[in-house]
């Protein structure tokens, strides 16, 4: 496990070892700058690994509940870059949030501090994602996307922000406006074969949960849906939420074809994605089916170089296939 790696890749077991091991490590890092500017230069406490090794080991600490160790990390960030710095004053709200708990009263006066730093300063940006994170953890919807449009109002181009209010949308059901959120992650990054797919997948759920499955717009999101997932794949050739998406789509797809009514696409809008004939749709599934059991198997197998998927979207995979084989067999 390296404390390079992002903690939000870490598995629970791997970052309770890692907290574990938390007192042994800040003992091996470096934890104060030199006396002269020379000095501080010539330090290995200057790497950025450093700094980024004693916040990925603070996170992975909050996450296993040893404060202590945390604590310490903050500390060190604190006497390295002092407290008025932006992403260290998020860190400390991050460390005052885990000590509260479910106090309410506590995490509100962890918001409210949150509300006086962004009166002084507007654009911090760390305070203001920290500040619609803890609106959400406590409820508060309204206001987290009221604060997500206050932090897109002035930094259109944070694409985190946008996949967050899109989760938002879709957490109560607004498919339409979480459509809206993704495209304008795309925009800012349009080769992310996994935003491609996550738009696949909401454009998906908005179509199998239009009443009656036979009007236009449930046919159009049917479309966009297999387009994103097809892009996807696209992009990441051994991507298996994109194969699994594509099946899914697919399928319901050729189930559904007979209820839409046929496309005209003389009438179509330039903006439009027409399905593709009934002849590539069924390809495109027997694709899909191909690629997921490739992938379950080779998996299973303990191959190497495809030992990088997560064990439950694996189950899934085998889960929806076996699907598929019951089904031939009836």
């Amino acid at each position: 496990m390296s404390l390079l790696h992002p903690p939000s890749h870490l598995t629970p077991a791997e970052a309770l070892a890692l907290s574990q091991r938390a007192p042994a490590v800040l003992r091996s890092l470096p934890s104060s700058v030199g006396k002269s500017a020379l000095q501080s230069l010539a330090s290995p406490i200057e790497s950025p690994e450093v700094w980024m090794s004693y916040e990925n080991l603070l996170i992975s600490c909050l996450r296993t509940g040893d404060l202590e160790s945390a604590r310490e990390c903050i500390r060190r960030l604190v006497n390295r870059f002092g407290d008025e710095n932006d992403r260290v004053m998020a860190l400390e709200g991050l460390v005052r949030e885990a000590e509260a708990e479910d106090n309410v009263k506590l995490l509100e006066a962890v918001l409210k501090s949150y509300d006086d730093i962004l009166a002084k300063d507007n654009t911090n940006v760390p305070i203001h994602k920290r500040r619609i994170a803890l609106l959400r953890s406590t409820g508060k919807t309204a206001e987290a996307v009221s604060g997500l449009v206050a932090l897109l109002d002035f930094s259109p181009t944070d694409a985190e922000g946008w996949a967050e209010l899109a989760d938002v949308y879709l957490e109560q059901g607004l498919y339409a406006q979480a459509v809206y959120a993704l495209e304008e992650v795309l925009v800012l990054t349009p080769n992310a074969w996994n935003v491609h797919a996550r738009l696949g997948e909401v454009e998906f759920m908005a179509a199998s949960t239009a009443a009656g499955g036979s009007d236009a717009a449930t046919q159009k999101y049917a479309a966009e849906s297999l387009k994103r997932f097809c892009r996807s794949i696209e992009l990441c050739d051994d991507y298996l939420r994109g194969y699994y998406g594509l099946k899914l789509a697919t399928s319901f797809v050729l189930k559904n074809a007979g209820k839409w009514p046929k496309q005209n696409s003389n009438n179509s809008s330039s903006e439009d994605f027409s399905l593709p004939d009934t002849a590539t749709v069924q390809r495109l599934e027997q694709l899909a089916t191909e690629k997921l059991s490739e992938i379950v198997r080779r998996y299973t197998a303990k191959e190497p170089h495809w030992s990088g998927y997560d064990g439950e979207e694996i189950e899934a995979a085998r889960e929806l296939l076996s699907g598929v084989a019951a089904a031939v067999v009836r």
